[in-house]
């Protein structure tokens, strides 16, 4: 039986990481905001949260990257960066209302990908 690598054991931290995103992306960027015209990259999250978004999303890539090193889970983490990457190329073109669909619909993609990625842990353990 092979042992796993503790960078598996982020991934739990991940998920609910996913889960947050999903959550300030909806305040930040919701549907009232967009209903009120404001556009929320004028007013913005605040100074410590959007350092404790920043780093996490930093963190997150170099785990992610890490974990590509790992015969376990590689496709779901390549599909994870490859998501990410294609998702900020579509964020960065499209209007203000599609932003908010692109995130709900790219979050919803990498949380299936994170348990996935639990579900082949948990059947080596």
């Amino acid at each position: 039986m092979d042992s796993l690598s503790p960078l598996f054991y982020f991934a739990p931290l991940w998920l609910l990481f996913e889960l947050g995103q999903l959550v300030i992306g909806e305040r930040y960027l919701g549907i009232k905001q967009i209903e009120r015209g404001t556009d929320p990259r004028e007013r913005g999250p605040g100074e410590l949260v959007a350092f404790l978004w920043s780093a996490g999303l930093l963190l997150y890539w170099v785990w992610m990257a890490l974990m590509l090193s790992q015969p376990i889970g590689r496709p779901q983490v390549a599909a994870m960066l490859g998501l990410s990457v294609l998702g900020f190329s579509i964020r960065s073109v499209c209007g203000l209302k599609w932003v908010l669909v692109t995130m709900t619909f790219e979050g919803a993609i990498r949380i299936g990908m994170l348990l996935s990625l639990g579900m082949v842990a948990w059947r080596r353990l």
